[in-house]
């Protein structure tokens, strides 16, 4: 008992020499003394297009988002230091999508992040409450600015209105094994819903209602979808590895794309999305790239490849197109959103260049 005593007592003096030496190296920390987070790149002044000079450049690199400080955000260096930032930072992201008012909704695994440049706020959506999320996958925004997320472990379609707040939910029990993927036609005001498991496509109205399946007999583990502007429908069929064409009926209407290693064809083709002009973008995740095509499912370009640098990528998944030509790509394994424009005549008009006399 004496020996115990005594050496709770050594114990006792150990712990109080340690201690102040503890609370000092905290206040040196908090007082500016470790050293500083590194700073953040400035993307934008990465000048970066593809093609080449000397060609006509056709996309071109703005920027990336991966956390809290890619919108401005002041962070207390203790947070950075003890974890809670962890939390601001991208882990897995799939896809984005992007509002009117400028703000990128990126899903990641049980959220989805809010990026507000414009008011210098990153937030959250759909990490709490009756819309909370396990697995989203695909995400858009319908013109009234509702968002539509489609969540793969919760085999729903989760709606929230603008202040993130949820609104509805989409999805009985058994009607999806694995959704993947939504696209809006706001000129329909339809929901297209991809489900890889039962390898079709399921058309709803804006508020839910159910109208039709499509592609049941055509598709095989679909992914991405899309809208051109006619009302198309076009779904990245990965089994097939081919993009497959649907009119606004859901009549299939052909396809094009083969299994290959070379450029123009598919290996591992993921998400897609088109602009303006109905130029069709698919990523491929094993190609590390996206790649465009014309409405005769012609190669008219590829950007990226392997790595970390911006416009290259690491298991690249969604992709995105705003109103604006913006497109924005899901970089998987970098934790990362990477940002480009497509310098196509709506862009040239922004910028007051003369469209081209031919």
């Amino acid at each position: 008992m004496v020996n115990s005593i005594g050496a709770f007592n050594k114990y006792m003096r150990a712990i109080s020499n340690i201690v102040p030496i503890f609370l000092l190296l905290i206040f040196l920390v908090s007082s500016g003394c470790a050293p500083p987070p590194a700073e953040r790149p400035d993307w934008t002044k990465v000048d970066m297009v593809w093609p080449m000079p000397p060609e006509e450049p056709k996309i071109r690199f703005l920027d990336i988002l991966q956390s809290n400080r890619d919108v401005g955000e002041d962070v207390a260096l203790a947070k950075q230091l003890f974890g809670e930032d962890l939390r601001a930072h991208l882990q897995k992201p799939f896809a984005a999508a992007a509002d009117k008012e400028g703000r990128v909704y990126v899903v990641d695994p049980g959220r989805v992040f809010v990026f507000d440049k414009k008011n210098k706020k990153l937030s959250f959506i759909g990490d709490s409450g009756a819309g909370k999320l396990a697995y989203p996958l695909g995400i858009d925004i319908a013109a009234d600015g509702r968002i539509y997320v489609a969540d793969a472990e919760a085999k729903r379609v989760f709606v929230y209105d603008d202040k993130g707040r949820v609104v509805n939910i989409i999805g009985a029990r058994d009607e999806f094994l694995n959704p993947v993927s939504v696209a809006i036609d706001n000129k329909r005001s339809r929901l297209y819903v991809t489900d890889s498991k039962k390898h079709f496509i399921r058309a709803y109205t804006l508020d839910g209602t159910f109208i039709k399946t499509i592609g049941e007999r055509e598709i095989f583990f679909p992914t991405g979808v899309d809208i051109d502007s006619e009302g198309n429908i076009y779904v990245v069929d990965t089994a097939q590895f081919r993009i497959a064409i649907f009119d606004p009926e859901g009549n299939f209407k052909g396809s094009f794309g083969k299994i290959g290693d070379r450029p123009g064809t598919f290996t591992r083709p993921k998400g897609i999305a088109i602009d303006s002009e109905d130029h069709i973008y698919v990523v491929d995740a094993a190609f590390q790239n996206f790649q465009i095509f014309n409405k005769e499912g012609q190669l008219l370009l590829f950007v990226g490849g392997a790595g970390r640098e911006p416009g290259r990528f690491s298991l690249p998944a969604g992709i995105y197109i705003d109103e604006n030509d913006k497109i924005y790509v899901g970089d998987q394994l970098n934790r990362r959103v990477q940002i480009f424009q497509y310098l196509g005549e709506k862009w040239k008009q922004s910028q007051g260049i003369q469209p081209d006399k031919k």
